[in-house]
């Protein structure tokens, strides 16, 4: 495993500087960061890209990207799906949205130390998170939406769900941090985790095919341990391409930039930085001109497609950049020693007890 301060700054691959660029030139004036320009906007995504933005340091344009969160949140708490030029493109609500604020608002505590921003945005945090709680069903698995109608999906998905269950911790991170109620929050991720890691027949299975159904559960912690290995070994004699990188779906010729470092993630998350280093420096054969990365391209033509220049895949490769070569305090954001060690420092502050009714665990297990 690496240590801190293996890397000198010519050792990173990644120009930050100019992936960084190819976000914040995507992102609009009111602060919304679309796929590219002219394109659609979905929140996960959205936030996947001010992500980026605090990597590289634009903390403006990162703070705009969640006052935009702020600013379109419905009353019940969620957001539509999609959206275009400012008006509702997919009217569908779905957890997985509703709830990933929480990761890059914590992700941005922790890089910046900001608790005033991180206060101003709580409610739009509670909010989020309560929509989606209530789509839990009581083995743990959370539905994955409402139809525009108004109809509840009832179907969980395991990599929505996971990443679910990524929010909820740090949801529960920020209420620590800012003294807030989230008894609720916790018993949530206690038994979502189960699900994961227990019961998987709870998930649809018609999405197995996709490589992030693969590695999603360790990725978000929901999987730890031997059996995070054991995933992770799955994952790439099914989706990895040696000399290429990982295929997006097990059945199709396409390598994405960003299964590819989510993936990458995954590996560092489990711990094992060296072997993520290795496949991410796959990637920088894949790089425009001015430095940013493709979305993806075919095998064994290597055709770019699509041809765009993708805000969140420039994202997650910073997220990935960032988790090998330890760029800012938020690196370890993934890391499952990481959460180990945030259960054991809740224990000694005593975070998680309560009356006989409202009990849970004096520590948690993230």
């Amino acid at each position: 495993m690496y240590k801190e301060g293996d890397h000198a700054e010519a050792d990173i691959p990644v120009d930050v500087a100019a992936v960084t660029a190819c976000i914040s030139v995507t992102q609009k004036e009111n602060g919304e960061i679309p796929w590219s320009k002219d394109d659609k906007t979905d929140p996960w995504d959205h936030v996947e890209a001010a992500m980026g933005l605090t990597i590289g340091g634009e903390y403006g344009c990162a703070r705009q990207a969640f006052e935009w969160m702020r600013w379109m949140q419905l009353e019940d708490g969620s957001w539509y799906s999609a959206y275009r030029n400012g008006l509702p493109e997919d009217c569908t609500r779905d957890t997985n949205m509703a709830t990933y604020i929480a990761v890059g608002l914590y992700h941005y505590y922790l890089t910046t130390g900001d608790y005033g921003f991180l206060e101003t945005m709580w409610e739009t945090v509670r909010k989020g998170i309560d929509f989606a709680l209530a789509f839990q069903q009581p083995t743990g698995e959370f539905y994955w939406a409402m139809s525009p109608e108004g109809v509840v999906e009832q179907k969980a998905l395991l990599t929505g769900s996971s990443s679910v269950y990524m929010s909820l911790k740090c949801a529960v991170s920020i209420a620590i941090v800012l003294e807030k109620e989230h008894t609720a929050w916790v018993r949530a991720m206690v038994t979502l985790k189960d699900a994961l890691a227990t019961r998987p027949h709870l998930f649809d299975q018609t999405k197995s095919r996709f490589s992030m159904d693969g590695f999603y559960p360790v990725l978000t912690g929901a999987v730890t341990g031997a059996v995070a290995q054991q995933r992770i070994e799955s994952c790439l004699a099914r989706y990895f391409v040696a000399g290429q990188g990982v295929k997006c779906v097990d059945d199709e010729p396409w390598i994405t930039i960003a299964e590819t470092s989510e993936l990458c993630l995954a590996i560092a998350a489990a711990g094992d930085r060296r072997r993520a280093a290795r496949i991410f420096g796959l990637l920088q054969d894949y790089r425009y001109p001015d430095g940013s990365y493709w979305c993806g391209f075919t095998i064994p033509e290597r055709t770019i497609w699509p041809e765009e220049k993708i805000s969140w895949t420039n994202a997650v490769v910073l997220m990935a950049a960032d988790a090998i070569y330890r760029l800012t305090p938020a690196a370890g954001l993934f890391d499952h020693d990481f959460w180990q060690n945030a259960g054991r420092a809740a224990e000694l502050r005593g975070a998680f007890s309560g009356d006989s009714k409202t009990s849970v665990p004096a520590a948690i297990n993230y």
